[in-house]
């Protein structure tokens, strides 16, 4: 019970790294703020955690909107007064495989709209929350691509190097506020985002989408969330900047 009363927020908590996630932190004690556009995985996720003994709320919300992002989380203020961790996983990839002539307008702002703006919207109204708890913990889901290599997606590739240039001024904000942050660079990793993008890769080349994805060789979310449940606890609290996994 590493998260044992704790406080929970997790974006895109309804299928992938966040669904594991939130289902991993209930297991380990926390009710789980689940926010999510995905109605039908998310409150299907919250089924599962009740019908396990854990506590869940799902909240549906865009995190693209400013207008979304604020009630969602002003919903979650009026359940707690703070929270103690928060993880940012909701994402998307678009312009896959696409040269830069290729990638159109909106996939690329699709993108950056999701997994950029999105943590700004995310953090801006979700920190005073973390601020509010003493010691707390933000844990923001970025990506090898982008961080130290590169991606089948110029816009992805560019929405996650945001992600992780935007934590260096956020942590010197909210870190005197006794908010502890890391950026998560996960590896390879069985999502249904990274799934489709390795069918879209085999059907661009001409090979079987499903066979390519049977033989991904890709992580397991649960690992993840593991690291993150770690990184969450106190057992983590001596861990410092950038994690990346497999």
């Amino acid at each position: 019970m590493k998260l044992e009363n704790k406080e929970a927020l997790v974006t895109g908590g309804a299928t992938g790294i966040g669904r594991a996630t939130a289902e991993l932190f209930a297991t380990e004690g926390a009710r789980v703020h689940i926010v999510d556009y995905n109605e039908k995985d998310g409150q299907a996720a919250v089924a599962k955690i009740e019908a396990a003994g854990g506590r869940a709320c799902f909240y549906l919300t865009d995190v693209r909107s400013e207008e979304s992002v604020a009630s969602a989380i002003a919903q979650v203020k009026e359940a707690t007064p703070h929270v103690d961790v928060a993880v940012f996983a909701a994402g998307v990839l678009k312009g896959a495989f696409k040269t830069i002539e290729e990638l159109s307008m909106d996939e690329w702002d699709a993108t950056l709209d999701t997994n950029l703006k999105g943590t700004f919207l995310s953090a801006k109204y979700t920190t005073p929350l973390l601020a509010a708890a003493g010691e707390s913990v933000l844990l923001i889901i970025a990506s090898g691509a982008g961080v130290r290599g590169g991606s089948s997606s110029y816009a992805y590739a560019a929405s996650k190097a945001g992600q992780h240039g935007l934590h260096f001024k956020l942590e010197s904000e909210v870190g005197p506020q006794g908010v502890r942050l890391h950026v998560i660079c996960p590896g390879g990793i069985a999502t249904p985002l990274k799934l489709a993008n390795v069918a879209e890769g085999a059907e661009k080349e001409g090979r079987d989408p499903e066979e390519a994805k049977k033989n991904a060789s890709l992580g397991d979310p649960v690992g993840v969330a593991r690291i993150l449940a770690f990184l969450a606890s106190e057992e983590g609290s001596y861990v410092r900047g950038t994690v990346f996994t497999r």
